[in-house]
């Protein structure tokens, strides 16, 4: 700030603004000059400057000139004023207690510090913290440093950002989101069981498709169990939070980001054309159905896809006083797939204001957020009715349509059906509506002690309608079918709290946290319709009276679910003269989901810290910036994913029925889930031990994580007899997992000069997942067969196993053994007791035969992040990268069926040099088509241009452009290495393969 006192900086001052071209006579009407400059002393252009004089309230505004200078000329003399800065990106300042005076000219100066540094202070839960006191690993990720793209999940700003944290999808699917898994899977319960607590802008449990990616501050990911403790039972899996941006004091501006984006296929499967396909049939002597050959060539990938075009336009308001701030934003987003019939627009609707009363002891905010998706896919059912799959496996000889204009169609072939029907004959549309309120009161009882309430409410509206015509082989015979579903989904929430924040004797720095929390979650409010047999399919799915049958079966399964939780938490936080640091949580949750005898269960949590660097023996030695030892332990839980039916005796309709006295024909009811009133909660405990450092001045720092994350009764359902039980299954906590690893941070600035800086960052992480126990006294199995992906003569031959000593996604599968004498595939056999190779081999394997072939999780996962600045310029790249595990590619395996699909579906191109004629095995999924999974991708490359002042209107004009998926460097045989890592059968590539594209982008980010 500027030194009243400093005459010669005032001389150099008045000097530079002579310089410039102004006159001695204006100089002397000039009653305030001034410069405005970042932290590293280049001149800011464009920052409002606003003179409020305290006694009359009036203002008076100006903006900084391009090279950084300002001034007033027409000031009431007199004062006090205040001198109020502002830009966006940038902290604002204020400069207090000066007089305009006659003849006496006042001389500013002020650095304004980046809006950034601000997240030195990390989100941990219901408050924040300066990171040097932070005990737990987090990591936050700021809004300049997420990941730019056409984003259909916030998550997916994250990948190759945080290490310990796998994002992964195996398509461009615009309607498909993300797995996302942090630290290993810990849980053998599917969907959102398994994925990241979300919290945003403190609402616990809220929705990602209520945020638009433009409208994000900064994400905090809260890995250990030291920091999810305090969120309980739902935060096994770790937790993200999510803070949007908000208005400061002395801000004010309208911005607008923009982008347009164009996707192409990056890769396809290289399938037989029409000569490729009628010569191979020849040389082989199979033999093709005459009708199927009609003198076509078609390739059926290109006939399904389309070039996608994106839009992404976002503008807010964000601005506020000392009392009072305030932001609002509207965002528009349509992602057009490259599939014919795929895409998704959102629109999304946030507000927010803030303001204080009571010398600011009470604060009051409140903010409703709302969101519109729309969404239309096409047909991807098993049976071969996928677009996806029908894509490949249809004829190149046969045309799209007959000479009649009809679909070129085969309806006595089995799985067989064109790809283009599929999508022209069928709809599949969604519309998703979500409006959230949510409101905060915080009373500042004493300084130092603050009481805080916060209400919010969710609801959600789901519809979708699905019409199949009268022309549809989905729907054979049916004379047009018609779904609809309506469904509603309501959270309530109301969390209070108590927190008390001092410091004393200047190096007891003490806070405390105590909160109780009440939440009701009322899910699956709905009912699906199922009609069928339509005179004409000209009203489509608008109108089901019309319809003359309707199906007692399809009301689908929506039963509503009320679901209550009361939680009450605490949290301590202690720092003695910055150096040494303590922190403890403890939360007791009790849940209406679990067993009468279990519905309460405590989640606590230890953690400690030491700050070497403020030693005087590690200062004296010159080299550490910062160097911090860290230690935590804590237990969380694990009660997503589950409904009130969970662990109740449940009764329900069936699909049979029987004929009473009087001829009516009654649906049965029976008993479709067992009671468990001992079902408990799952329990995660997590060791975690680090080391954060920085030196050669803050150029190179990272960290260095171990953690131990074991997770007991894991909760699956269990055969049971029947003579016991009602029904065959009972859900039960038995197992337990154990996952093990090592995670490495490393952010560097191998170069900065004036005008160019280099700074770069790798995450590297190694997850081991050991599958520990999956059985007890009460419920016994050597192993759990999963993932059975079909194929011709493959019935319930399953690809991996569940068993104990071994990872989620072990590959149980075949040994290929090469070729007989007639040319046919042959797999090793294993003896049943041994469980050896006996060295015969055979072309029929049977289930005996199954062995230990790979595993699905990943030794390695990497994230390189750089960013290279000259001037205006930057330059952006992200690579991405999954190492040492195994992908099973099914797909492959499918399309090289040559006995079996020759003459009747077509087949890879790579077959005429990879496969025999006379195979009739050459299909079958065994170790063959277990391939490595390695890749390394560079996922991101972007340039952009900043422009600080464009004619004194637009302000940080940015010009972008960015590319997806350059390249990537791999040995897999498939679309993409990159498949789904999550759920109970990770890293299967079947069939069901969307495309991955390559985008490029281009946008415009502007200030007002």
């Amino acid at each position: 700030m500027f030194n009243k006192q400093n005459q010669f900086r005032k001389s150099v001052l008045f000097f530079a603004l002579f310089a410039t071209g102004l006159s001695y006579a204006q100089a002397q009407q000039d009653q305030v000059k001034g410069a405005t400059q970042d932290e590293n002393g280049k001149f800011l252009s464009g920052v409002s400057v606003k003179a409020l004089n305290r006694e009359s309230g009036k203002t008076f505004t100006t903006s900084s000139s391009e090279k950084g200078l300002f001034s007033f000329h027409n000031l009431p003399e007199g004062g006090p004023y205040q001198f109020i800065f502002s830009s966006v990106g940038y902290q604002p300042d204020t400069l207090s207690g000066y007089s305009v005076q006659p003849g006496r000219p006042l001389a500013l100066s002020v650095k304004l510090i980046p809006m950034s540094t601000t997240l030195d202070e990390v989100v941990i839960g219901y408050g924040r913290i300066a990171r040097k006191d932070l005990t737990s690993s987090i990591t936050t990720v700021k809004a300049e440093d997420m990941n730019v793209g056409v984003m259909t999940s916030p998550a997916q700003m994250l990948q190759g950002k945080v290490p310990g944290l796998t994002i992964s999808t195996n398509n461009s699917n615009p309607n498909a989101t993300p797995s996302v898994s942090l630290r290993g899977a810990s849980t053998l319960r599917s969907g959102e069981a398994m994925e990241p607590y979300y919290v945003i802008d403190g609402v616990p449990g809220a929705s990602l498709a209520l945020v638009a990616p433009d409208d994000i501050q900064s994400i905090d990911v809260l890995r250990d169990a030291s920091a999810t403790a305090i969120y309980g039972s739902k935060a096994a899996n770790g937790v993200i939070i999510v803070t949007t941006k908000r208005g400061k004091a002395g801000q004010a501006s309208i911005s607008y980001n923009g982008y347009l984006a164009i996707d192409k296929i990056a890769k396809r499967y290289e399938m037989m054309n029409g000569e490729q396909y009628r010569n191979y049939i020849a040389a082989n002597k199979f033999s093709m159905e005459p009708t199927d050959d009609l003198g076509a060539d078609t390739d059926w990938q290109r006939e399904v896809e389309r070039t996608g075009i994106s839009n992404n336009h976002n503008v807010s308001l964000i601005g506020g006083t000392e009392t009072t701030q305030y932001s609002a934003s509207l965002n528009t987003f349509k992602n057009n797939g490259i599939i014919k019939g795929t895409d998704l627009g959102r629109q999304i609707a946030r507000g927010f204001v803030q303001t204080s009363a009571l010398d600011k002891r009470l604060t009051a905010s409140f903010n409703i957020n709302t969101s519109i998706t729309k969404q239309n896919d096409v047909l991807a059912l098993g049976d071969g009715l996928s677009v996806y799959d029908a894509m490949y496996y249809y004829l190149p000889v046969s045309p799209v349509r007959t000479e009649s204009g009809a679909w070129f169609e085969k309806t006595d072939r089995s799985q067989y059906v064109n790809p283009l029907s599929l999508i022209e004959e069928n709809t599949n549309y969604t519309k998703t509506k979500m409006i959230q309120g949510h409101a905060k009161l915080g009373y500042k009882i004493l300084p130092s002690l603050t009481y805080n309430i916060d209400l919010s409410l969710q609801n959600r509206q789901y519809n979708n309608a699905q019409y199949y015509s009268s022309l549809s082989m989905a729907a054979r015979n049916q004379n047009g079918k018609s779904i609809r579903a309506a469904v509603e989904d309501e959270r309530k929430i109301m969390e209070m709290n108590l927190s008390f924040d001092r410091t004393f004797g200047d190096v007891h720095k003490f806070s405390a946290l105590a909160g109780y929390s009440w939440e009701e979650n009322n899910n699956d409010d709905g009912f699906q319709l199922t009609t069928s047999d339509y005179y004409d399919d000209g009203l489509s799915y608008y109108n089901p009276g019309m319809a003359n049958v309707v199906d007692i079966l399809g009301f689908g399964n929506y039963y509503l679910s009320t679901l209550r939780m009361i939680s009450v938490y605490g949290r301590v936080n202690y720092a003695y003269n910055n150096k040494y640091l303590f922190q403890a949580t403890v939360r007791r949750d009790g849940s209406s989901a679990f067993g009468a005898n279990n519905r309460w269960a405590t989640f606590p949590s230890i953690s400690g810290a030491w700050r070497l660097s403020e030693e005087p023996f590690i200062r004296d030695m010159n080299f550490f910036d910062d160097l911090k030892l860290r230690a935590g332990y804590g237990v969380s839980g694990n009660s997503l994913g589950f409904d009130v039916f969970t662990a109740r005796q449940v009764y329900g309709a069936t699909s049979s029925f029987y004929t009473d006295a009087f001829g009516n024909d009654l649906r049965t009811l029976a008993a479709l889930r067992n009671s468990n009133p001992d079902l408990r909660w799952e329990r995660t405990g997590m060791l975690n031990l680090g080391i954060d450092f920085a030196f050669l001045k803050n150029r190179l720092s990272g960290t260095l994580e171990y953690y131990n994350k074991n997770t007991t009764d894991l909760i699956y359902d269990y055969a049971v007899s029947t003579t016991k039980y009602l029904y065959r299954s009972l859900t039960a906590n038995v197992g337990e997992i154990n996952n093990k690893g090592i995670e490495l941070t490393l952010n560097a600035v191998p170069v900065k000069t004036t005008h160019f800086s280099w700074n770069t960052g790798i995450v590297a992480s190694h997850n081991k997942n050991v599958v520990t126990r999956i059985t007890n006294q009460e419920f016994s199995t050597d192993y759990v067969d999963l993932a059975d992906l079909g194929g011709a003569g493959q019935s319930n031959a399953f690809q991996q196993r569940l068993q104990e000593g071994a990872p989620i996604g072990q590959f149980y599968t075949w040994e290929w053994a090469g070729y007989n004498d007639a040319g046919i595939s042959t797999f090793y056999i294993r003896d049943a007791q041994t469980k050896e190779r006996t060295g015969e081999t055979t072309i029929t394997p049977t289930n005996k035969d199954r062995t230990v072939t790979g595993s699905a999780q990943p030794k390695l996962t990497l994230g390189w992040n750089n960013t290279v600045t000259y001037k205006n310029f930057a330059l952006t790249g992200m690579f991405q990268g999954v190492f040492g595990h195994k992908v099973m590619n099914a797909t492959r395996a499918r399309h090289s069926n040559v006995v079996g699909n020759a003459g009747q579906k077509n087949l890879l191109a790579s077959v005429i040099d990879t496969e025999k004629a006379t195979d009739i095995n050459a299909h079958y999924l065994s170790d063959r088509y277990l391939e490595s999974g390695n890749y390394l991708r560079l996922a991101n490359l972007g340039l952009s241009y900043n422009i600080r002042n464009i004619g004194g209107q637009l302000k940080n004009v940015k010009l972008y452009a960015s590319m997806n998926n350059v390249f990537v460097l791999t040995n897999y045989k498939g679309v993409d290495p990159e498949v789904d890592l999550g759920g109970l059968t990770p890293g299967v590539d079947n069939r069901q393969t969307y495309p991955r594209t390559r985008t490029i982008l281009f946008g415009l980010n502007f200030n007002l």
